[in-house]
């Protein structure tokens, strides 16, 4: 991706902004039942364990419980905000990184600097891409943490509306200096790791370009590496993002409080042990392996797409 094709050269601004924004819908459509099973084993405070007093205790099971509670659609709970989290993203992040690469050429660095410019340029457009898209990240977990039974929130607008009646406009950028420190090891690896992976794919099959094959192996390797390297964050990110939203959760089992990023380090380890910090990793590396094969494959497809349409 950092070596630029000519063809790609060609694209724009805009022809990125919509390539990226494509790609984190379509991404997003298709992996959201992973990201709500991650989620809930994130909150649960109880071990996950089949021999443990706690609602969830594996994947399997999570799935059948939601189902019978439920029903098929809490799969897709908060989708609509993690659409606009998706698509806000992948604008963002990937018309941000591409710009980055494309300056770092024009400066004339050296091939062999390739893979920490794309570290670089990787975690500079993560980390702008969250900030600008956070508030949607907080909306979904709230919509995705409460229950069927009892409902706080009815939507996108009314969440927003809730919290910013009964809380502060403060709340929706609660977890983000967690994300902050992950994010940039995790977009500045996954970039870099993607690149590694695409060029090892394209000496092993002898492919001078990119392809759709590529981009999904590539991909979902690349986000293989960057979720396990930070996940301990995202799970602190979450319990952090339902702090004040304690009404109705007493069905998931114990109530998780904190005070802000150490506190919540400390209770997660004094509570729940070194493993609670790996909670609902499972489904997050499938989710991982999954999403960014289709993050960074439809982004490629799509912009194969630009490139037909302008006649490229």
């Amino acid at each position: 991706m950092v070596e630029i094709l000519e063809s790609k050269n060609k694209l724009n601004s805009l022809d990125y902004v919509l390539a990226g924004g494509g790609s984190g819908c379509i991404t997003r459509a298709l992996s959201q039942p992973l990201d709500v099973l991650k989620i809930r084993f994130q909150l649960q405070v109880e071990p996950i364990s089949t021999v443990a007093v706690s609602k969830y205790k594996s994947i399997p099971q999570a799935v059948a419980l939601i189902l019978r509670e439920e029903g098929l659609k809490a799969f897709w709970k908060g989708h609509i905000p993690a659409q606009w989290l998706s698509i806000t993203y992948g604008m963002i992040q990937f018309s941000t990184f591409e710009l980055l690469v494309k300056k770092a050429k024009s400066m004339d660095f050296e091939k062999k600097y390739s893979y920490l410019i794309n570290f670089m340029s990787g975690a500079v457009a993560g980390s702008t891409a969250t900030l600008l898209s956070f508030p949607f990240d907080v909306i979904r977990t709230r919509l995705v943490a409460q229950s069927e039974q009892k409902m706080i929130y009815k939507g996108i607008i009314h969440s927003c509306q809730v919290i910013l009646k009964n809380e502060k406009p403060i709340t929706l950028f609660r977890g983000l200096l967690p994300t902050l420190f992950q994010i940039t090891p995790h977009a500045g690896v996954q970039f870099m790791t993607y690149k590694l992976f695409n060029d090892m794919y394209s000496l092993l099959f002898n492919q001078n370009e990119v392809t759709l094959s590529n981009s999904v192996v590539s991909g979902s390797l690349a986000g293989l590496c960057a979720k396990t390297a930070i996940y301990p964050l995202d799970l602190v990110k979450k319990r952090m993002q339902i702090q004040g939203f304690e009404e109705g959760r007493e069905i998931f089992g114990k109530v998780f409080k904190c005070k802000g990023m150490i506190d919540a380090l400390g209770n997660v380890y004094r509570d729940e042990g070194a493993a609670g910090f790996f909670k609902g990793l499972s489904p997050s590396l499938l989710k991982a392996c999954v999403s960014s094969a289709l993050y960074f494959g439809t982004y490629e497809l799509c912009c194969d797409i630009i490139k037909v349409l302008k006649g490229i």
